[in-house]
């Protein structure tokens, strides 16, 4: 029988929990420390631990987001009729959720469990309780009514689809979500010459005349101390793409990438762009085992289109997956059609998620398709 118990701080979680979060480094007490200590002001964490008698064997990450859901699309600034039935829709979908994942990053980063002491079902059983649990402790607690429920960002091929049974009785609405834009390392890459070898002649191009704009700006990782006398600048630059973002459920804190450097050491890297001594852009990563994840990033207007940083950035992750040996470079969402012509192909994701007015989440898989935006960017195709 499996019971489970709930944690507000990485400093209460049991000792074996990094056991049960050994392939996933965003789910680490390192992380959910660095995470819990620069956390954007409208999340709240929780953490939930299912036991099989003494035995952890599950660990989930919950997130309580203050928000409205129509913040999650991406909305057309004309005044269209869909966009007019947009709001009206999302005013009932405001307030706050419980995130199952991670609302700060693209991907299943929410649970992880031994597969062979405990079956999905009766996982995700378990969680659903400590959930219910919960959303009624909140509300009595803190007087937050929850809204919805979300578990967050599943390929199709992961094993939580075995649990269908369990999102039908609990009256979840399986939505597809935008897709991950992922480049897995062909075998055979060494060095960026071997990537530039297999693109055709289109791509090889692109890639030479991006490099070339570049011109006199300098690249340097940055140190810990370094991105802490930074940090007023590191998020001003994450604040020119955040704020130019269609859609925006958080907004991160100036310590964040500190806390992240501190806390994760070299597996977590920032690396700058420098013009004439000036920073004016930066990318991060995290180095997720054989898989390196992007983070966020930034850059000011004046160097964007002229010095292509963002394309130059694309290809100095995956310069770094490369030489690094990692398996795969997940780009996450957006800017699709660019992260394509990188080589990144786009891998299909779900979300369950369920509200909790019951006439609302008849509805809710359909309002969620209206309101979703139309995927109008063309897929690239790099190679030869």
């Amino acid at each position: 029988m499996t019971h489970f118990k709930i944690y507000t701080s990485y400093s209460q979680l049991p000792a074996s929990w990094n056991v049960i979060a050994d392939d996933d480094l965003m789910l680490t007490t390192q992380y959910l420390k660095a995470l819990e200590e620069a956390l954007p002001t409208n999340i709240t964490l929780y953490f939930v631990a299912v036991f099989k008698g003494e035995t952890l064997v599950g660990i989930a990450l919950v997130q309580l987001v203050q928000m409205r859901l129509k913040d999650m699309f991406r909305r057309n600034s004309s005044l269209s009729i869909k966009a007019f039935f947009r709001d009206i829709f999302s005013s009932s979908l405001k307030g706050n959720i419980l995130v199952i994942g991670n609302l700060t990053h693209t991907g299943q980063h929410g649970v992880a469990y031994l597969n062979k002491e405990i079956e999905p079902k009766a996982l995700l059983q378990t969680i659903v309780k400590a959930i219910n649990t919960l959303k009624d402790k909140i509300k009595r607690e803190c007087e937050k009514p929850i809204q919805a429920i979300m578990l967050k960002d599943y390929f199709l091929d992961d094993p939580i689809h075995n649990a269908e049974e369990v999102f039908k009785t609990e009256k979840f609405n399986r939505v597809k979500v935008q897709p991950n834009m992922v480049l897995d390392i062909k075998s055979g890459w060494e060095n960026m010459e071997n990537y530039l070898g297999s693109l055709n002649k289109k791509y090889k191009t692109r890639y030479k005349r991006a490099r070339k704009k570049l011109g006199d700006i300098e690249i340097q990782e940055l140190d810990i101390e370094t991105i802490k006398a930074n940090s007023r600048q590191l998020h001003s630059l994450y604040g020119n793409v955040s704020d130019n973002a269609k859609f925006n459920t958080f907004l991160l804190p100036k310590r964040h990438f500190y806390s992240l450097k501190k806390e994760l050491l070299d597996d977590f890297r920032v690396f700058g762009y420098y013009s004439d001594n000036k920073l004016i852009g930066f990318y991060t990563l995290i180095l997720n085992h054989g898989v390196l994840e992007t983070y966020f990033l930034g850059y000011d207007s004046e160097h964007q289109y002229p010095n292509q940083l963002y394309l130059n950035m694309l290809y100095d992750m995956l310069d770094f997956a490369i030489r690094n040996n990692f398996t795969s470079v997940v780009y996450a969402r957006t800017a699709m059609e660019i992260k394509s012509s990188v080589g990144a192909q786009p891998i299909d994701m779900v979300m369950y998620m369920k509200h909790t007015n019951g006439l609302i989440n008849r509805l809710l898989k359909a309002i969620f398709n209206f309101m979703k935006p139309s995927q109008q960017w063309e897929e690239r195709h790099p190679f030869k």
